[in-house]
């Protein structure tokens, strides 16, 4: 574990590598950061998750400010997945302080997250058909209560939801430019909510619960610039390599905290 000034130190440095490769992928540099904050910044159980929904907020205006100058906001999409991830992530909050206090069930609900997010990246290809084609049609009910059961997910993990959401749409059929904006938007601010929700609920009950408020703006820093970078870099990779390698990245994360829960 680090002391004094250099927790700071490394969550930027961590965050930025991190955000640099995750974006290129289409995912949350939430997911990877959360076992970096346990293992190795030392974030206390349910602190860690407040603390990683912080970075999202921190981190994730700079990307929509450049979607919002190139004409992409994301439209009736990001306003359903909001109508559906925000009341999940204040759920998920709750469920999080109330029932998932404790590192070892912990361990279990980052593994049952990691795991199949990671395959999903790493098997998954990049859709080649032609803009609506194959797409397959999502009603607005059940888009919306599946962005409800994602929220909550990111209110009990601290990654607000998008890096779930935007690669299911995806893989819907749906084009990556309308979700991105979408999925980025629904992450701000349900993270957001998720923040306010747990500093509330910190008010009411003893123990790390409040966000640690130096680590997390540390992490967003890193994240705001990293993502910007990662921006920068992506259309000079090959998709199916960036998606892979984070994949298996995020299964062997996974696979370490479901080793470590069922121990």
């Amino acid at each position: 574990m680090l002391g004094g000034g250099w927790v700071e130190v490394a969550a930027l440095a961590a965050a930025f590598v991190i955000a640099v490769l995750a974006t290129p992928a289409g995912i949350s540099g939430a997911v990877l950061l959360l076992p970096f904050q346990v293992s190795v910044l030392g974030t206390p159980s349910p602190a860690v998750t407040p603390t990683n929904l912080l970075y999202n907020v921190v981190a994730t205006p700079g990307a929509l400010y450049r979607y919002w100058r190139q004409g992409q906001t994301g439209g009736q999409l990001a306003l359903v997945l909001m109508a559906g991830t925000l009341p999940g992530v204040v759920a998920g909050s709750i469920i999080r302080v109330e029932l998932l206090p404790g590192a070892h069930v912990f361990d279990l609900v980052i593994a049952a997250v990691l795991v199949p997010l990671g395959a999903w990246l790493a098997v998954r290809r990049a859709s080649r058909t032609a803009a609506g084609a194959g797409q397959v049609q999502i009603g607005r009910p059940l888009l919306v209560l599946a962005a409800a059961a994602v929220g909550c997910i990111g209110g009990i993990y601290g990654i607000g939801g998008g890096s779930i959401l935007a690669p299911v749409l995806i893989g819907a059929g749906r084009s990556p430019a309308d979700v991105a904006p979408a999925a980025l938007g629904s992450t701000f601010v349900t993270s957001l909510a998720g923040v306010v929700t747990f500093t509330v609920l910190s008010v009411h009950h003893s123990g790390p619960i409040a966000p640690d408020w130096p680590t997390g703006i540390a992490l967003g820093i890193g994240g705001l610039a990293g993502g910007y970078v990662g921006a920068r870099i992506q259309s000079r990779l090959p998709d199916a390599l960036i998606r892979r390698l984070i994949g298996i990245l995020v299964v062997a994360i996974g696979a370490r905290y479901l080793a470590a829960g069922l121990s």
